[in-house]
């Protein structure tokens, strides 16, 4: 009979010696810890682990993580963690980005890597602003913010991270928030055990330059009537004591008070994590800002996940294949190529 390894690592075993170098304040430190809780409760080596990031005040990540890491440029981080899984599917590769660095300038990398569907983590720390650069709103930043470029208030219409991710077809969307540890940890390690491309979008407070952007989901006095905590098989229920439920007229979302006699537990609207369409009506809820003449609570908590194979796997597959019906082969004559021409 062999000896059980006991997992002895700690949260302390991720961190590295760097001075971390966010803002007194800063909701990322937050964040930080939840990761390498996660990290250690798997027990994972972290000669095994990369973080990569892209350009930002979250993307210093990978300085404070005592694992492999990569800080690239803007909006690019998924070019790089899609070339590593390509070559190094055994590893467990984390991306960190920002609202600015993977919806601005690396929107196209972001659905990208979305669809084909690699076996990593992709966190993206949405403040609605860019820190880094002081200031400017970005593409999260909501119609009239008033920032160091838009001083008469933005015009621009607003993403939405997570409908965009389900129209990009992601196989794990989640929801989180740097004020609530305990369910940002729950949503981390069920990204981390997802065999896909697992997407959490993170509401961070920037408190220098957005500062309370997400305050009434996170303070006490208002996060019962303003959020939503979803859970796999259970109705859609909030309020101070949870006397509040969400049932779907139709493919409308409304809000139904459960001390009315006439509604019952049995008309709410059951989440089912792994259904396309209602995970998709999820993700907008709260852009139909009135049901009832009630606010709809903003979603937290993971919507939508399913099980699709994984890039990595297709290409080696097709690598074998080709193998078998070609050899080998050899650089120098693949290089050479077959379509050649003379000049006389």
């Amino acid at each position: 009979m062999t000896t059980p390894i006991l997992n002895n690592k700690t949260a302390k075993d991720y961190a590295t010696d760097q001075d971390v170098r966010w803002c007194p304040g800063c909701g990322d430190y937050s964040i930080l810890k939840q990761v390498q809780t996660v990290l250690a409760d798997e027990g994972l080596n972290n000669e095994d682990i990369v973080f990569i990031s892209g350009i930002g005040c979250s993307s210093r990540f990978p300085y404070y993580m005592n694992t492999y890491g990569i800080h690239s440029i803007h909006g690019r981080a998924p070019a790089l963690v899609s070339g590593l899984k390509a070559v190094r599917p055994d590893l467990s590769v984390w991306m960190i980005t920002g609202d600015g660095d993977s919806l601005s300038i690396g929107g196209n990398h972001l659905i990208h890597i979305l669809r084909r569907n690699f076996d990593v983590n992709i966190l993206l720390f949405n403040n609605e602003i860019y820190g880094l650069t002081k200031g400017q709103y970005s593409p999260t930043s909501p119609s009239g913010q008033i920032s160091k470029s838009t001083p008469m208030g933005s015009i621009d219409h607003p993403f939405n991270p997570l409908a965009l991710c389900m129209g990009a077809d992601a196989t794990f969307v989640a929801r989180a928030m740097d004020r609530d540890p305990i369910q940002l940890r729950t949503v981390l390690a069920e990204a981390n055990k997802h065999k896909g491309t697992s997407l959490v979008e993170i509401y961070q407070n920037c408190n220098v330059f957005n500062d309370g952007a997400f305050f009434v989901y996170t303070e006490k006095s208002t996060k019962p009537q303003s959020t939503l905590f979803v859970e796999h098989g259970q109705p859609l229920v909030f309020g101070e004591n949870k006397d509040k439920g969400i049932k779907l007229d139709g493919f409308k979302p409304v809000v139904v008070d459960l001390n009315d006699p006439n509604v019952s537990m049995d008309d709410l609207w059951v989440h089912d994590q792994y259904d396309k369409m209602k995970a998709t009506l999820l993700t907008r809820i709260f852009e139909d800002n009135k049901a009832n003449d009630n606010e709809l609570p903003r979603p937290f908590g993971i919507f939508y996940q399913e099980d699709r194979y994984l890039y990595e796997d297709a290409l080696e597959e097709q690598i074998q294949l080709a193998k078998k019906l070609k050899g080998e082969g050899d650089l120098d004559s693949i290089l050479a190529g077959s379509n050649t021409w003379k000049i006389n």
